[in-house]
């Protein structure tokens, strides 16, 4: 159940690595040493861009055909992965008050379990992720 979103970047190579903007996200700026590790931080760098904003809100994504280059520079298409962004840095527990029935209650803690866990596993599956 993941949600991809799909951005044109511009690479430019320098002589180490590459430098990185994305257009549709205005100040997305990035780099890495080796083209792996520049799309790698590109992903990461629109993940911080969308951090805040309604996936409703995300700007549309410009045709790469229609992104202007200069000299050496190329354009790739980098895929977002909000739900494995998410994933990676938006885990801080949230607290949840629930009700559950006082026998089933009983039971639990006398088999010791976990109640966060168990209900964090429930909703994975539930959510088939």
């Amino acid at each position: 159940m993941s949600k991809y979103f799909y951005y044109p970047a511009i690479f430019q190579p320098e002589d180490i690595g590459f430098s990185v903007s994305v257009p549709d996200l205005p100040g997305c700026f990035t780099q890495g040493d080796t083209l792996d590790e520049a799309l790698e931080m590109t992903q990461e760098a629109i993940g911080i861009m969308l951090e805040d904003i309604p996936e409703i809100d995300y700007p549309k994504a410009s045709s790469p055909a229609k992104i202007l280059t200069e000299g050496n520079q190329f354009v790739m298409m980098i895929r977002f992965d909000k739900l494995a962004y998410d994933k990676k840095y938006n885990s801080k527990a949230i607290k949840k008050t629930l009700s559950i029935p006082a026998w089933l209650n009983k039971l639990a803690l006398e088999k010791n379990i976990n109640f966060s866990n168990t209900l964090q596993n429930a909703l994975i599956r539930e959510l088939n992720i």
